[in-house]
């Protein structure tokens, strides 16, 4: 899934173009929103050395959807969507693999197994990043945390998005038909949160989310999104944590445009499986072996 990568890719250099057109204002209201949203982590470092995009080395991002406070709940919330990308100029191309919430793993710092996306809520971002790291043997270089509750701020500030629904569904009271239909931030919500009604599950929601990104990315490159770019920035701030900077966002632009523009999905295959009366799903080891390999030979490692 293209996902919160390209949305703060595609939306801060939207903020960056419009800067050689608006002037210095708009460039300092985007560097200001990069540097209010940049919280670093201590995450342990498999690499063992720093990636240095600078050389247009490959690097990784963890993008997560957290769900907090939604329906009155105060804890930190679950990562509702985990998605792993692993970017490489040199080859021009984008690895994109999407795990399942319900993925049965080990929670690294909590020394048990349990869903994968528990582990944000036992932890935070950084016990996420580390069982992530666990779970498929490469380095999390950088990650991108956005808040999905709030996240129809980012869809209302582009002005809605238009998808093309696979089939009818009511979610949470709204009913959404079948074909092109234009989703407000509220409507996007919830059309990117259905999965029990979906054949396919957690697979088809993930679908769905990845129409709304890309068509928030499609909207946030227009004309008309720029004159609203205080708007766009605001929903941003409001929104999003990642341990990028300003200027790696820049240098990403710059140098792996191409790359990040050539998506190639992976997908863990496995069952669900019942253990002490609570669904997991279980990726098969051909599988996540297989995906494992791929991921670690894009970043240009040893297998």
């Amino acid at each position: 899934m293209k996902k919160f990568l390209f949305v703060i890719l595609g939306i801060f250099i939207v903020g960056v173009i419009a800067a050689g057109i608006f002037g210095f204002k708009v460039y300092n209201d985007v560097k200001q929103t990069a540097d209010s949203i940049y919280e670093p982590i201590q995450a342990e470092n498999i690499r063992g050395t720093t990636v240095d995009i600078n050389k247009k080395e490959p690097f990784s991002v963890l993008l997560l959807g957290v769900d907090s406070g939604e329906y009155g709940r105060t804890d930190e919330g679950r990562s509702d969507s985990m998605i792993v990308l692993t970017v490489n100029p040199s080859v021009q191309s984008t690895k994109m693999l999407s795990i399942p919430r319900d993925t049965r793993t080990e929670i690294v710092g909590k020394g048990i197994q349990d869903k994968i996306n528990h582990s944000y809520a036992f932890g935070g971002i950084t016990m996420a990043v580390n069982t992530v790291q666990n779970f498929l043997n490469i380095p999390i270089d950088y990650y991108i945390q956005v808040d999905m509750h709030s996240f129809k701020e980012i869809v209302d500030a582009v002005g809605g998005v238009e998808v093309n629904n696979k089939f009818a569904f009511v979610q949470d009271g709204t009913r959404f038909e079948k074909g092109t239909i234009h989703l407000n931030g509220d409507e996007a919500l919830k059309y990117a949160r259905m999965r029990k009604q979906d054949p396919e599950g957690d697979f088809g929601r993930q679908a769905r989310q990845r129409q709304i990104i890309e068509e928030v990315i499609k909207k946030g490159a227009s004309i008309s999104t720029l004159t609203n770019y205080k708007g766009v920035l605001s929903a941003v701030q409001n929104n999003i944590k990642t341990n990028m900077s300003f200027n790696e966002m820049l240098k990403i632009q710059s140098d792996y445009k191409v790359a990040a523009n050539n998506i190639q999905n992976l997908q863990l295959e496995g069952e669900g499986n019942m253990i002490n009366s609570i669904y997991y799903f279980i990726p098969s080891t051909q599988s996540k072996t297989s995906a494992t390999n791929e991921l670690r030979t894009h970043l240009q490692l040893s297998k």
